[in-house]
């Protein structure tokens, strides 16, 4: 089993900066694979980024490329979403998960909900104008 567990949000200006953590426990964290998705009311979870085990591959939404950076930090169990730039759209409740045991050949499915294993239960960002 592993928990997760995301902090960070809040209310923030457009065009201002915002980090999300993801602590996570359990299993071991250096295993996983592991996402940011995001979801408005009414509307389907939606692909956010992603990081593989080692930090080393990253993947990112066309919507937030250039503006958001994933990271991670095995030592301490945590992954982090970095938020710069944001706008009105990126108002939505912020989801982390974790994929277990995920291949090199595997990673680039990491944008399907469908590849996760756990899931937090979401910290809420909300940009005002």
């Amino acid at each position: 089993q592993v928990q997760l567990v995301e902090s960070g949000g809040g209310l923030v200006q457009a065009g201002g900066s915002l980090r999300l953590s993801c602590r996570a426990s359990g299993r071991t964290f250096s295993n996983h694979a592991m996402g940011w998705f995001r979801q408005t009311p009414g509307e389907e979870r939606e692909f956010v980024a992603a990081i593989d085990w080692s930090a080393g591959t990253t993947y990112y939404a066309d919507s937030v490329k250039g503006r958001f950076t994933i990271s991670r930090d095995n030592t301490r169990n945590t992954g982090y979403l970095q938020m710069n730039s944001l706008s009105l759209e990126d108002t939505a409740v912020y989801y982390c998960a974790a994929a277990i045991g995920y291949t090199p050949a595997q990673y680039p499915s990491l944008p399907a909900l469908g590849s996760y294993d756990y899931w937090g239960r979401g910290t809420q960002v909300t940009v005002s104008s």
